[in-house]
């Protein structure tokens, strides 16, 4: 069973936003999503000061087995992505949760009513 962290958002293709203070936002790909995906072996990130739309691709992460575009939950400004991971793609494979890949300057707060909760999204994905 994929883990699931309480206290974080959902999107329905898979990432997860946590809110770190009031309109800034991390967001990562979700456990689910690294296991389907199988051994992560490239991450794709835009650079920080790209403007996101909600529901467009930002990215992408490539496995052994396949190539999965990242969508954006939200829409804002990339502040700051993680730079771990273009060394050391595997992370999302050891730690989805850690591994997160953004953080976004949101420019419409309202859209993480969007989200689903963490019980959503595991019937989500059940």
């Amino acid at each position: 069973m994929s883990k699931i962290v309480e206290g974080l958002l959902y999107s329905e293709s898979h990432e997860w936003v946590k809110v770190e203070s009031e309109g800034i936002v991390i967001v990562g790909i979700t456990d689910y999503a690294q296991s389907q995906l199988g051994s992560v072996v490239f991450v794709d990130l835009p650079e920080a000061g790209t403007k996101l739309q909600r529901e467009v691709e930002f990215g992408a992460v490539e496995s052994v087995k396949a190539a999965s575009d990242l969508i954006s939950p939200v829409s804002g400004e990339i502040m700051e992505i993680n730079e771990d991971l273009i060394g050391e793609p595997e992370l999302v494979n050891e730690d989805a949760f850690s591994a997160w890949m953004l953080k976004v300057e949101l420019s419409k707060p309202e859209e993480l009513d969007k989200l689903m909760s963490a019980a959503q999204y595991a019937e989500l994905i059940k």
